[in-house]
């Protein structure tokens, strides 16, 4: 595509966010990666992007310095620019504020539990960055190490961003996180969460290795990492809650056992 259709992409994929309520007032921030030259198009600080114009967009290069347009670029640009340069393979970036994702990371839980295959195949899993003030260099740094090995983020007490290899499909990796959050509040609701064996989500991680896609780290996803397993002498430590679910669950599990023994 020329510039001007990439202009046209992304006024319609912030329209698409505000229409969805992914994004409210002047949140969330679009960009795609141009090709060729390697300039950023992003669309404009303060500027609500449901009500966005072609024109209203800016034009920076690799280290965001503004080469075009008459509005400011994005305030949160940098984390855009931090995702171009270490995956040569994303030439779109999406940050929005979805209700529910963006309410498991303000509660400061991430989306790693392999609950739906197709998630896991088309993202893997979708871990929580650490909180970092928005539009400074803490956002990158809570970022960065994640970037390499997942296409979706959500970020502590903010929101979430989606990349990939063009436009539709960094979108598409927003619906995609949105829609597996609320699954995942529906489960927790019911109280009966129950992943995928790790087997299964084995072979899920193989489809997408041969593939190309990104592998994530396996205790990430709801897998036990074998090179990290403890050993029967390791000391375990567990919150209060979590000591407290274990005597409850082990309590229940002896009355059936004696209800079941009479």
């Amino acid at each position: 595509m020329d510039e001007r259709r990439f202009r046209e992409a992304i006024v319609e994929i912030g329209r698409r966010l505000y229409e969805r309520g992914y994004i409210v007032a002047s949140d969330g921030n679009i960009s795609v990666r141009l090709p060729e030259s390697g300039r950023i198009l992003t669309t404009p600080t303060g500027a609500c992007k449901g009500f966005l114009t072609p024109e209203m967009l800016v034009v920076v290069d690799a280290e965001g310095r503004k080469l075009e347009g008459t509005l400011s670029p994005s305030s949160e640009l940098a984390m855009h620019l931090e995702i171009y340069r270490q995956r040569q393979d994303v030439h779109a970036v999406v940050h929005a504020h979805p209700p529910c994702g963006t309410g498991f990371a303000a509660a400061g839980m991430s989306l790693e539990k392999p609950l739906v295959s197709e998630v896991v195949l088309t993202l893997g899993c979708i871990p929580l960055a650490g909180y970092g003030t928005p539009s400074t260099q803490e956002l990158v740094a809570a970022i960065a190490p994640y970037v390499p090995h997942y296409n979706a983020l959500l970020l502590a007490n903010h929101g979430a961003v989606t990349y990939g290899p063009d436009l539709e499909t960094a979108y598409f990796r927003m619906e995609t996180l949105e829609h597996f959050a609320r699954i995942t509040l529906v489960a927790k609701l019911l109280g009966r969460e129950q992943p995928l064996p790790a087997e299964a989500v084995q072979k899920l991680f193989q489809m997408r290795e041969r593939a190309g896609m990104t592998v994530p780290s396996p205790t990430l996803c709801g897998m036990p990492d074998r090179a990290s397993s403890p050993s029967p002498n390791e000391t375990l430590t567990l919150t209060r809650q979590q000591f407290i679910e274990l005597i409850a669950e082990t309590v229940e599990a002896v009355i059936r056992f004696l209800k079941l023994a009479r």
